[in-house]
């Protein structure tokens, strides 16, 4: 219907363009047609006339009136007329305006979704937190807007693979396998308290129990046996000049000599494999599934880092200084050159992230995906010099940023730090509010804006919830529909179909309206790479559809033929509710 708008205005466009002597080249390319925010103005709206009054040398009304008397006859509209300095106003026909109850009784499920001419193979890879913990509501955020984008992406016909890259190989992973051999030792009396810098949350020492478990005793040793330096309190100079963190290293150092490369390798897996199946169930009971769990150890047993190192380097694109290598990241618009080899010979996260996107790159994505948390907007301008000086497309890759969410119980900002152990898990929060909830709130709000998560409001029941709002609106559909069959109405969506003109009311009107917006919403959110408009329109339709119960309107009518049109638009709204909250991965609930 918006299409054959469209081609009704360009086909009157171009008969007038003949008529002035004006050459196409200087007509727009693209004629807009878009939905009136006030149904008092119709029901689309085209600024056609504004954008090509000057090619015309004319007034846009002026323009505007003649495209109106030379727009081709169509029988999904009823009338045109232009308003403002030259808008047209159109208005569709009643048959054309609930035609859309036709389309979501044949489609159902599908209805809102989309086959693209050339659908696209995306991969996306989000969350990719260190498995050094569990995933707290941050991550939580990053996890709910990149499964609902594989959604939105999917409902548009595309191909999506989820993947989630695990830092199994760096400095972090240390960090943690040296926090919980200290606190292994800490039970076993052999070592004072955790000195800071380490990770500091209880989940240590689970995965401490797990290293007795296995081993019992025979790996204790006192502190003074193995560290070359004792433990001690550090000032925040000291901590932010670096003082702590060589500390660390020469303690993850001192620890690896102390248990040779088995046992190290042991206590590792151990903490690593606890930490990363909690992060697997975490995410499998949030609704949020991986196609592949992409090891970063895998890059260098399959000799990726070096590979990609060494292109780099024979492109002239590497230098040494200082023992380091650095890679010349100011040459592709970096603002500074970045160390991809530390001075030990170690590569750096950085070094693996180049091969890893290398690897992306070479199997065979036409659009790649990287959610990441905001606190990496530095990190872009790196990764895209990577893809460049490997001669890669960087148009093929999006990097979305994900805000942080901040959590309010009471009124009150709650902290969190992973390494503090100071933080709320995406599990604490998933069971305060439920996972259908918190999945819903993290989606209502663009992923780059900062979201105030309100633990109270998420879990109120009234109208102001949005969340409550809109399910509310579903369980409404589902028992309307349900007191039809105790009442033994026989009804068919099908055989009402035909009695969908007598759906005339504003109240009526303006849901039919709401449902036939969907499908825009949801090739919009897979353009723009969104989710939140999905929310939103979940709002605005469940708005109208309550407007329209309590105004009183009788569904279940005395005359059978107005009765199985309401029934029609009820059970049109139930599946579009259903179909909207789907894509963002909620449960639409039957009853409240």
């Amino acid at each position: 219907m918006k299409q054959e708008i469209e081609q009704g205005l360009s086909l009157a466009l171009l008969s007038l363009a003949g008529l002035h002597e004006i050459n196409e080249s200087a007509l727009p390319k693209e004629i807009e047609v878009s939905r009136t925010n006030n149904p008092e103005h119709g029901d689309f709206q085209s600024n056609i006339a504004l954008k090509s009054a000057k090619a015309f040398s004319m007034k846009p009304r002026e323009l505007a009136d003649l495209i109106v008397v030379t727009v081709p006859l169509m029988e999904c509209v009823a009338g045109m007329e232009v308003a403002g300095p030259g808008f047209i106003n159109i208005r569709l026909s009643r048959d054309s305006e609930t035609a859309v109850l036709s389309e979501i009784v044949h489609k159902g499920d599908l209805f809102g979704h989309h086959q693209p001419d050339s659908p696209q193979k995306v991969l996306i890879e989000f969350v990719s937190a260190n498995p050094t913990g569990p995933l707290h509501v941050g991550h939580g955020r990053g996890a709910a807007y990149g499964a609902t984008l594989a959604n939105v992406l999917r409902a548009n016909g595309h191909e999506v693979d989820c993947e989630y890259y695990v830092n199994d190989a760096g400095r972090q992973m240390d960090i943690l396998a040296l926090s919980v051999y200290w606190r292994y030792l800490e039970a076993n009396d052999a070592a004072e308290a955790l000195p800071s810098g380490l990770y500091q949350g209880e989940y240590v020492r689970d995965l401490a129990a797990s290293v007795q478990q296995r081993f019992n005793t025979s790996l204790v040793h006192t502190t003074d046996q193995w560290l070359s330096e004792a433990p001690r309190a550090w000032s925040q100079e000291e901590a932010d000049n670096g003082t702590r963190d060589q500390w660390i290293d020469q303690a993850i150092a001192d620890m690896k000599a102390l248990l040779g490369a088995d046992q190290y390798r042991a206590v590792f897996d151990i903490a690593l494999n606890l930490v990363l199946d909690d992060i697997r169930d975490d995410l499998a009971e949030f609704g949020v599934h991986f196609d592949r769990w992409y090891s970063e150890r895998s890059l260098f047993e399959h000799d990726l880092v070096k590979k990609t190192l060494t292109y780099l380097d024979k492109e002239g694109f590497l230098y040494e200084d200082e023992g380091a290598t650095w890679f010349c990241a100011t040459e592709f618009g970096d603002e500074k050159d970045r160390v991809v080899q530390r001075d030990n010979g170690a590569p750096t996260y950085f070094a693996s992230d180049i091969a890893y996107h290398l690897d992306k790159y070479e199997r065979g994505y036409d659009q790649m995906i990287d959610i990441f948390g905001a606190d990496h907007h530095g990190y872009m301008a790196r990764v895209r010099a990577s893809l460049a000086a490997l001669g890669l497309e960087p148009s093929k890759l999006t990097i979305a940023l994900v805000q942080f969410a901040v959590l309010y119980r009471g009124g009150e900002k709650m902290q969190m730090s992973t390494r503090s152990g100071q933080f709320v898990t995406l599990r604490e929060l998933r069971d305060t509010v439920g996972n259908d909830a918190a999945r819903f709130f993290y989606a209502m709000r663009k992923p780059e804006q900062h979201l105030d998560f309100d633990l109270d409001l998420a879990m109120s029941h009234s109208k102001d919830n949005p969340f409550y709002y809109v399910q509310y609106a579903h369980a409404r559909t589902c028992r309307m529909l349900a007191r039809a069959q105790e009442e033994h109405i026989e009804f068919s969506a099908e055989a009402a179909l035909p009695h969908r003109r007598l759906l005339s009311t504003e109240a009526e009107r303006a849901i039919i309206r709401e449902l036939a917006r969907f499908p825009e919403v949801v090739a919009h959110a897979g353009i723009q790479y969104t989710a939140h408009g999905v929310v939103n329109y979940l709002k605005d339709l469940a708005s109208a559809w309550h407007q329209f119960y309590d105004a009183g309107h009788k569904v279940l009518h005395d005359d059978e033929a107005l009765r199985a049109a309401r029934l029609l638009l009820t059970q049109a709204t139930q599946q579009v509710l259903r179909n909207g909250l789907a894509i963002i991965g909620v449960d639409a609930l039957e009853r409240m």
